[in-house]
């Protein structure tokens, strides 16, 4: 029996076993093998994006970003769930899966939507797949993976637990077990705030809004349209906002103001939210902020923030925050 996890994430899939983990765009897309062998070096495929699921044949991430003539992309929970989780999931978990042996998959849902969606989830995943990876040579490895139980989670716990408990899933880190705890999950679709008493999830203090980093990238986008008549794809932006440069036809655009002034009054929006959320829990004794996300505007949203905010850790990828605490959360459950 493995125990995984997964964070299905509207910007990026993220997955673990406890020894390595891997992300890629949240991207599907329909397969074009050809093209594939011709156009990608063996080093670029060292985690494999070309699948066959129940006959499906697919390139997920980056890989349908530059060579699939039909991409799919989407911020609509409903259809996310219907249409794309299984098979990023299932992507994400595929090279990790052994042939035939049970998995127990921790993943996680944004806290607005779990209610909603959680049961779908569960039923998207919990069953037997057949899943073909494909490697960058050609050489197909056929695996059934057979997910016997899944545990969605609200999404910022993860994070929570990730500090909390260990590579064992025990518990190392007390205050979290005993203080109370404000988290702030910014993630590409959602800002998701939760509030853990003593590891009690708090109903009152938990919420999703909208105020995602789409918003922000959105705003770039429409920006760059104004200027360069070209609708640039929200996943093509992630890099050129890294950069602060995009180039359109031949053309360079220096975008870092306008990332810098987006972030800005994204960060003043979530503060608005999260401060008002929170009003009567003027108890909480820190907040943990996370999330690529809560990395990417820490320095805008920390000073608008009214409580203690924890440090990120600046040697951790915090995209991996809540997908390495569902891990240990899984550890917690089945492997005491």
């Amino acid at each position: 029996m493995r125990i995984l996890a997964t964070d299905i994430g509207f910007g990026y899939t993220k997955a673990t076993d406890g020894r390595i983990s891997q992300l890629f765009k949240s991207i599907v897309g329909e397969a074009n093998p050809g093209q594939f062998a011709e156009s990608v070096l063996p080093s670029q495929m060292a985690t494999p994006r070309h699948f066959e699921i129940d006959g499906e044949d697919v390139f997920v991430g980056e890989l349908a970003e530059s060579q699939s003539r039909g991409r799919s992309f989407t911020l609509d929970p409903g259809q996310f769930i219907q249409q794309y989780a299984r098979t990023l999931g299932l992507a994400a978990i595929a090279p990790y899966a052994e042939h035939g042996d049970p998995v127990r998959l921790v993943t996680g849902l944004p806290v607005s939507f779990f209610r909603k969606h959680r049961d779908a989830l569960t039923t998207q995943l919990q069953n037997r797949h057949a899943v073909t990876i494909i490697h960058a040579n050609g050489e197909r490895e056929e695996k059934s993976i057979y997910i016997e139980k899944v545990r969605v989670i609200p999404q910022p716990f993860g994070s929570l637990f990730n500090y909390m408990l260990n590579e064992q899933g025990k518990a190392v880190q007390q205050r979290f077990v005993t203080e109370k705890i404000g988290v702030i999950d910014i993630g590409f679709r959602t800002a998701d705030f939760a509030v853990s008493e003593k590891t009690k999830y708090s109903e009152r203090g938990s919420l999703s809004t909208d105020s995602g980093m789409s918003v922000a990238f959105n705003a770039i986008a429409g920006a760059l349209h104004e200027k360069s008549g070209t609708q640039i794809e929200l996943y093509r932006l992630y890099e050129a906002v890294t950069r602060g440069t995009i180039k359109i036809r031949g053309s360079r655009y220096d975008i870092t103001g306008l990332v810098q002034q987006t972030f800005q009054q994204l960060a003043a929006r979530i503060a608005v939210e999260v401060n008002r959320l929170w009003a009567d829990d003027w108890d909480i004794d820190c907040i943990v902020l996370t999330g690529g996300g809560g990395a990417t505007l820490e320095p805008y949203l920390r000073p608008l923030l009214q409580g203690d905010v924890l440090a990120m850790p600046v040697d951790q990828d915090a995209r991996l925050n809540n997908v390495a605490g569902y891990l240990k959360y899984g550890l917690h459950l089945w492997n005491p």
